[in-house]
Formats: C-alpha cells, structure tokens, sequence
C-alpha cells in the first residue's frame, strides 16, 4: 500500500506530462506521415505559442489572449510551412531537413534577440491553474485534466481524418504522394490543414505544459519537442495513435524515474538519495534504442518499402 501511495503522485503527474507531450507528437507525425519530413521546427513552435501567451496576457484579458495565441501560433505554423518548406516541395529530402533546422534556429534567435535571453513567467490561467486533492494528494487542475483533453483532441482528430474530404484526402496523401496529385487532390492544401492542425494542437500543449512550469526561455521547446519526437518514433512515426500511446509511456516513465528516489526510500528500499533523477531523459532515449532494436519501425509503424 506505502508503494502504490508513494508511487501514484509521479503516476498522475507521468501521465499529465505525457498527455502534453502527446499534443506536440501528432504534429511531428501528422508532417512526417504525408511529407515525409522531420519538421525540427516544431518543438520552437510549441515554445513561441509560450512567449505569445506571456506577451499577450499582460496586454489584454486572459479570454482574449488565449484564443489569439491559437491563431497567431497557427498562422506561424501555416507561414513556417508556405515559406520555407513549400518552395522545396521537389527538392532531395536532405534539403528540407536542412531548411527544418534553419527554421528551428531562426525562431530561437528571433526569441532570444525580443526576450534578451531572460526567463519569462507564464501567467496562471484561472481554473486549470487552481489546487485540487486526487487520492488525497494537492495536485494543479491542469494534471487532472490535461489526459482527458488529450483523449478528446486525438478522438476528434481521428473522427476528422476517417469521415471528412480533407481526411480522405490527407490519408491519399500520405500512401501514395504523386498518385494523390494525378487524381486532382490539392495537395498544397492538404500540407497547409496538416500543419494548421499540428500546430494548434502544439499551442493547446503548449498551454498545457507552461501551466505546470511557467518559465518560459528561447529553449523551452527543445527537450519537450525532442521528447515528443521520441514518442512519434517510439510508437511508430506517421501513426496517430502511436504517438499518443508512446507519449503517455514515455511521460509516465520519466516522472516515475524522476521520484524513484523517494519512492524507493519511503519504502526502505535505499537509506539515501543515489540520483536516479539524473537519468530520466537518458532513460528516454535509452527505451527508444531497445524498441528499435526489436522492432525498427515502432510499436504501431507499418513496414513500408521503397519504390526504385
């Protein structure tokens, strides 16, 4: 009973993190499923829609702030994508990834020269931010519902991609490229929704996440995004539901390894802090490596094969 007391904290906190990270992935594997691209701009993205709350909260009331962080995030997502990636649309796929990376360090050093470096303090956001007891523990609103929202968002996202014109059309994207042209769908209309839906739910995550740890800096998206990315690969890059679930393991198991110090602990297993701590992002990759190692193409992906 002490183990399941001292463990379920960093449970519900594992799977909240997780539900966050989940956001960020599908945009990751939504980009990567049609276009086959690595959009390494998107963890920078998810930390824009941060600095944007910040800015705009304190300028205008909260219920008009956040709704324009939304857009003005998904209209960065949309100009990101018609900008430096539309133009390389036949280009070798090197040269997109390249121009991702471009991307991903221009908006860190835009960031860097508005911000001066300096960490900003998220504004607490009424409700999601208040204190609530689970299991009689005090934990944020926002740990309790960010696994419920993730769950909605991913059943409306499936719900849009299986029974609307603009699904039917991502999915001929998505299996076969050229066909999906020759057949009359727009496809630069395709990529555009693809990246809109990704990136608005990077700005939700985004929201999400900077409500449990409100400082905000130039490299806040790095290990989110990187982590997020992990999980679209670990579940099976292009897969939806892949993602989420890899999201939520990934989540659960850093937050667990995070407080296996006091776990172990409160449990007399060890008599002293020995810094398992350290290891939870390492520990994240360390999992990604040995499901590769058994099953490259991740726990949901589809063995794909390249046409000569």
């Amino acid at each position: 009973m002490d183990l399941l007391q001292s463990t379920l904290p960093y449970l519900i906190s594992g799977v909240s993190v997780g539900g966050q990270y989940a956001l960020i992935a599908i945009g990751y594997t939504m980009v990567y499923g049609i276009l086959r691209l690595i959009n390494f701009a998107h963890g920078d993205v998810f930390m824009v829609a941060g600095l944007v709350m910040v800015y705009l909260a304190a300028a205008m009331p909260l219920y008009v702030a956040i709704p324009l962080t939304i857009l003005l995030t998904v209209a960065l997502g949309f100009t990101i994508e018609r900008v430096a990636y539309k133009p390389l649309r036949n280009a070798p796929r090197m040269s997109v990834m390249i121009s991702a990376i471009g991307v991903s360090y221009l908006i860190q050093n835009l960031a860097l020269y508005i911000t001066g470096g300096l960490n900003k303090n998220y504004p607490a956001i009424p409700w999601i931010s208040d204190k609530v007891t689970v299991f009689g523990m005090e934990t944020t609103r926002v740990t309790v519902i960010t696994p419920f929202l993730t769950v909605i968002l991913v059943v409306a996202l499936v719900m849009l991609i299986n029974h609307t014109k603009i699904g039917m059309a991502m999915r001929a994207v998505s299996r076969d490229f050229e066909t999906a042209q020759l057949m009359g769908i727009k496809i630069n209309s395709v990529i555009s929704a693809t990246f809109i839906i990704g990136t608005f739910l990077a700005a939700v995550g985004s929201m999400l996440y900077f409500t449990n740890y409100p400082g905000v800096v130039p490299t806040s998206g790095g290990m989110p995004g990187l982590k997020a990315f992990v999980a679209a690969v670990f579940g099976g890059i292009g897969s939806i539901p892949g993602a989420v679930i890899g999201a939520f393991i990934i989540g659960i198991c850093e937050s667990v390894i995070k407080g296996l110090d006091t776990i172990l602990m409160v449990n007399g297993v060890i008599t002293e802090q020995v810094g398992f701590s350290t290891f939870s992002d390492a520990f994240t990759f360390a999992l990604l490596i040995i499901v590769l190692v058994f099953k490259p193409t991740g726990l949901f992906g589809e063995k794909t094969t390249d046409k000569v």
